[in-house]
């Protein structure tokens, strides 16, 4: 994977590798994927203020996340089917994580269990919780996360609807993949991908299936998952939720100020200022745009950390520099896994820890607790 130089390289090896359905799945926005754009392209317009002169021969990307150590700034950000991006994707990437010295998560909607990972590293890691119209489900989810001894637990708190995503639609997403004629050919063209999936535990949502009878049909599966996102939830069930969760609670998916200071008063050990990597409403703004305002009001009450759009190291400091004490990213180490599995996702890391001290290097930084807002060009 050496010759895999940036995360693009990644991105396209994954694209040849992984069919096209589960591509779009990961990098689909929703709607018009107006906000997804702006991730990115408001990340790129924060340059950053290039310094000399500097001792910077003794450097470390090393910091602390909720209070443990981490090799870098980085949390693997939750992502649903990771499993089908490449067989046993959540394991792979999980020791991935854990052999790089960082937090990963698992999605609620992932296609190994949390057993299955806890089974399979030696480690703990962070589960990520979707909220559900069955709250003994949501209850019973919780305390598997606990028995797991999971140790963060990732309320997810913008999908009480799902934003309509085309290219799911247009793809017959679903897994597994609907029989069309256009999956079959795509999915015949990538042995590897199809020798992974199935020599893989699980080939659906392992932390759902088996829930009620009947669940392990997939049509009945997905019926339910799609009746069950709550638009009722509100600030009573963050605070029901936190009497079951013994752990560190993070409130993900905060983009407006006066929500971030009510998320402060939960008692949340962090909050993340992500727009769902633009996979909800689509014409929000970019992460990236609401993050100094959040930090600045909150950062001496409540952890910051930021998603969306994060790609490099550079994007890394960006947002440190704006606010964040760590960066969640999804799509970077999916593409990763898709292109070289275990090996794919270290690379992904890799790629972006050389690139963060590199920067830190070039801006006359020499440790993460260094980087603020004087690392920005003024503009």
């Amino acid at each position: 994977m050496k010759t895999m130089t940036c995360i693009e390289d990644l991105r396209q090896t994954a694209h040849r590798k992984v069919p096209r359905a589960f591509i779009d799945y990961a990098e689909a926005g929703s709607y018009a994927e107006e906000t997804l754009r702006a991730n990115r392209a408001d990340l790129e317009r924060i340059k950053l203020r290039q310094r000399i002169l500097f001792d910077v021969s003794r450097r470390s990307t090393e910091t602390t996340i909720l209070g443990a150590p981490a090799a870098l700034p980085l949390v693997l950000a939750p992502v649903g089917l990771t499993g089908m991006q490449r067989g046993d994707g959540e394991i792979l990437a999980c020791r991935a994580a854990q052999e790089a010295g960082i937090p990963f998560t698992l999605s609620t909607m992932s296609i190994c269990s949390i057993e299955d990972v806890a089974g399979a590293v030696d480690k703990p890691f962070w589960f990520q919780l979707y909220v559900m119209k069955d709250r003994g489900y949501i209850r019973a989810l919780i305390e598997r996360a606990a028995a797991a001894k999971c140790s963060a637990l990732v309320l997810t708190v913008d999908l009480q609807v799902i934003g309509q995503r085309h290219r799911d639609i247009k793809n017959g997403m679903s897994v597994p993949p609907q029989i069309r004629i256009k999956n079959l050919l795509d999915i015949a063209t990538k042995p590897a991908w199809a020798l992974s999936v199935l020599r893989g535990k699980r080939k659906t949502f392992g932390n759902i299936a088996g829930h009620y009878p009947g669940m392990n049909n997939v049509t009945v599966l997905s019926k339910w998952i799609s009746e069950q996102f709550d638009p009722t939830l509100s600030w009573k069930d963050v605070e029901w939720i936190k009497s079951l969760w013994p752990g560190k609670l993070i409130l993900k998916g905060i983009l407006d100020l006066e929500d971030a200071r009510i998320a402060a008063k939960t008692g949340a050990a962090a909050l993340v200022v992500s727009n769902h990597g633009g996979r909800q409403l689509d014409g929000a703004p970019s992460s990236i745009s609401m993050l100094p305002a959040i930090a600045d009001a909150l950062g001496s009450d409540i952890e910051i950390m930021f998603d969306g759009g994060i790609r490099s190291g550079q994007d890394i400091m960006r947002a440190l520099a704006l606010g964040a004490r760590a960066c969640m990213s999804g799509r970077a180490y999916i593409y990763g896994l898709g292109a070289g599995g275990q090996a794919g996702v270290a690379r992904a890391i890799e790629i972006m820890r050389n690139e963060l001290d590199i920067s830190m290097a070039l801006t006359g930084c020499s440790s993460v607790a260094e980087i603020d807002r004087r690392v920005i060009a003024a503009m």
